[in-house]
């Protein structure tokens, strides 16, 4: 996995709307992207709402949000319109963005891949990684973390 201090590694994919989005997209700018298991689940669905929900307030600390999860483009349009989320959705449907931050999960003995791990990733406009939150079950440590790493780097505490 990818850790605090290293280069975030490059990545490139499609939005629900169809738009390609890249971590260059986000250059200058400090970008939160959690990797989340599926659409509609209770636990995915809680902690993109609670994105959704501190929206503003990444955004007035020069973040931007992007989730990212297997389910299909199609997919993350219904979610997306079904809950409000005021941010992209990037579709990983081979696990290719995952894999790359080291956060894809081996599946079953055939060896396909299954949803990445709930993990979230603090980027700073350099392409730095400055912190990596993990809780599978406790879904406010990812918002509510990245907005408190959002206001160290607005702190100059990195």
């Amino acid at each position: 996995m990818i850790h605090e201090g290293q280069s975030a590694p490059e990545f490139s994919g499609l939005t629900e709307s169809g738009e390609t989005v890249s971590l260059a997209s986000f250059r200058g700018r400090n970008l939160v992207i959690y990797f989340y298991p599926k659409d509609d689940t209770p636990g995915c669905t809680k902690e993109a709402c609670t994105f959704r929900d501190l929206a503003g307030e990444i955004a007035a600390l020069g973040g931007a949000v992007l989730g990212v999860s297997m389910d299909t483009a199609a997919a993350h349009g219904r979610f997306r319109a079904r809950h409000g989320l005021n941010f992209p959705l990037l579709a990983d449907t081979g696990g290719q963005i995952a894999h790359a931050f080291g956060v894809a999960r081996l599946g079953n003995w055939l060896g396909d891949w299954m949803p990445a791990r709930r993990v979230t990733f603090i980027i700073d406009g350099a392409g730095v990684v400055r912190r990596v939150l993990q809780s599978e079950f406790d879904m406010g440590v990812h918002a509510d973390g990245a907005l408190a790493a959002l206001r160290d780097l607005a702190a100059g505490a990195g």
